[in-house]
């Protein structure tokens, strides 16, 4: 009864949220501006500890964002947790029109609202005590809420079988609430898969992997997290996601969860400070919630998926380093519409996102791949325009033969790549209009549709819900750096009116539903902004001037 109880929840939330032609998903309306939440948090009264940043960037190429073969292991210290951070969530830059300013991240956002929190588990080293910490990423700061004895690593360490750090993410739902309303849970979750694939691809340019403890549930990433200690000030309480062990490369961990003694043990140790208020006010969208608390994680059995190892078509020719990648990039707000993309950059893009569980990212192997792309071709070289599928997964290519519409070609078009032709045609004026009319999906190179096998998924566990979105959201990442090594940018799109989507490929029923869309192609550059490095507002010494938060640890 419960695990029925959770499907309809996941399944009402999802069907009462889609857009369509004639009405949008319930949210306020207008853009009260005044309270807008703070895209930043920090908890008062804690220790803080400045991270030192890069002076200058790993000397890791292109191929290391997706290989770990041959990489040399950093060790766990200052420098390197700083530089994790600073490449995966950290501020990427600062723009500006005028006075207006504002600042950029590594890891994209919907609007730019980072529901994204990060909260570390950190054996002692030089500088930083072993303890629970909160990543500040205005400050590029740890602050500290709570201090560990050096055991309760040491069991972790015994535990999993490898030493290491634990990486955990949480969601603060306002923050997207605030501008979409009822959508928001679904950005959220999307942002989860987009700050994940971002920690995940940082982690291999120190030499490390990331497993998720995808057994552990949300009570015990809250307790190992001291989420469940906190006193939010109301609707702004943030939502555990998911808790992961940063290790060694080449290490496999021996278990993807914790000892039930080790989580009490965390329970009853002492955490300090106070979450900041994000906005004056808040809205609750009563509908949200309820999911959220219905779709929470119990604690489970991991069950190992079959390994994909394949190799990549081929290796391109990019000059530009990992790191300089991922600094780059940007959500294109608008394209060049006669500007084209070459099909070797096409084709490696699509491969790209295939899940391989031997390469970054989708060697997280959360769960079983079931997101597959439908690829509107517009202006790439050597391909005609038309709608092309891309089978990321295992089984649902058939079974979309027979729900898609009956005329598809289904005409295979690479030899190493499972992408197909399936009606050739303009399709620029229906990938704008079902993108919410937004001409970015349809005066680009390429856009697509990420659709999911949804319902078998969630009759399986209704939790996975999230998971669907976060696999599109790593999806999305891979995109994002895959635009920038080749030249051009991408842009992903969450607003799109459901129901015509599905439409335009003929699927009938919630068998398979589009969660997100994305598109690239060449930007066309704004004048107007400036930019400013991403931390010249911090003193010398690493403090945010003025702040009264900003204290050395005792």
């Amino acid at each position: 009864m419960k695990k029925e109880k959770a499907l309809q929840a996941a399944i009402r939330y999802h069907a009462e949220t889609k857009h369509y032609l004639d009405r949008y998903a319930r949210s306020a309306g207008v853009m009260d501006w005044q309270n807008q939440p703070d895209p930043f948090r920090s908890y008062a009264d804690t220790a803080i500890i400045p991270l030192p940043l890069l002076d200058r960037n790993p000397g890791i190429g292109y191929s290391g964002l997706y290989l770990h073969e041959g990489l040399k292991s950093s060790p766990i210290d200052k420098p390197a947790i700083g530089g994790f951070l600073e490449l995966s969530l950290g501020l990427s830059s600062w723009k500006s029109i005028g006075q207006e300013r504002w600042p950029l991240r590594m890891n994209p956002s919907s609007g730019n609202l980072h529901p994204t929190e990060a909260h570390l588990i950190l054996p002692d080293m030089a500088g930083i005590p072993g303890g629970v910490y909160h990543y500040n990423v205005l400050g590029h700061a740890l602050e500290c809420r709570a201090k560990l004895p050096a055991t309760f690593i040491e069991r972790a360490h015994s535990h999993l079988d490898s030493t290491g750090f634990g990486f955990g993410l949480t969601s603060i739902l306002w923050r997207e609430a605030w501008k979409y309303g009822e959508r928001a849970y679904r950005y959220c979750n999307l942002d989860i898969g987009h700050a994940l694939a971002a920690a995940r691809f940082a982690a291999n340019l120190f030499g490390w992997q990331m497993t998720t403890l995808v057994d552990l549930s949300d009570a015990e990433i809250e307790a190992l997290l001291g989420l469940d200690r906190v006193d939010w000030p109301p609707n702004e309480e943030e939502h555990p996601d998911l808790l992961s062990w940063v290790h060694p490369a080449g290490v496999d961990i021996r278990s993807r969860s914790l000892a039930k003694d080790i989580v009490a043990d965390f329970s009853l140790q002492p955490f300090t400070g106070q979450p900041n208020r994000l906005s004056r006010s808040t809205v609750r969208w009563e509908i949200i919630y309820e999911t959220t608390a219905t779709l929470k994680k119990p604690a489970t059995v991991f069950v190992p998926q079959p390994v994909r190892k394949k190799a990549f078509i081929n290796n391109p020719e990019i000059s530009l380093s990992a790191a300089s990648i991922i600094r780059k990039r940007r959500s294109a707000m608008a394209f060049r519409p006669d500007e084209q993309l070459g099909k070797d950059q096409f084709f490696n893009m699509m491969d790209k996102t295939l899940p391989r569980t031997t390469n970054a990212p989708f060697d997280l192997s959360i769960h079983a791949p079931a997101v597959n792309l439908f690829v509107f071709v517009h202006q790439v070289i050597g391909l005609e325009p038309g709608l092309y599928f891309l089978e990321r997964t295992n089984g649902d290519l058939e079974s979309l033969q027979h729900l898609c519409h009956t005329d598809f070609l289904w005409v295979p078009i690479h030899k190493d790549l499972p992408l197909y032709l399936l009606r050739q045609k303009d399709f620029r004026t229906e990938a704008i209009t079902v993108s919410c009319h937004q001409e970015i999906a349809g005066l680009s190179a390429f856009s697509l549709g990420m659709v999911a096998r949804f319902k078998a998924t969630l009759t399986k566990a209704a939790y996975w819900y999230r998971y669907l979105f976060w696999e599109c959201g790593m999806i999305g990442q891979v995109l994002y750096l895959e635009a920038e090594a080749h030249g051009v940018r991408g842009t992903g799109i969450g607003c799109f009116f459901d129901e015509e989507v599905h439409r335009l490929f003929g699927l009938q029923t919630n068998d398979y539903q589009s969660l997100y869309h994305f598109t690239v192609g060449v930007p066309v550059s704004d004048p107007r902004l400036g930019t400013h490095p991403p931390y010249f507002h911090l003193d010398q010494n690493g403090f945010l001037p003025n702040s009264k938060q900003s204290k050395p640890l005792e």
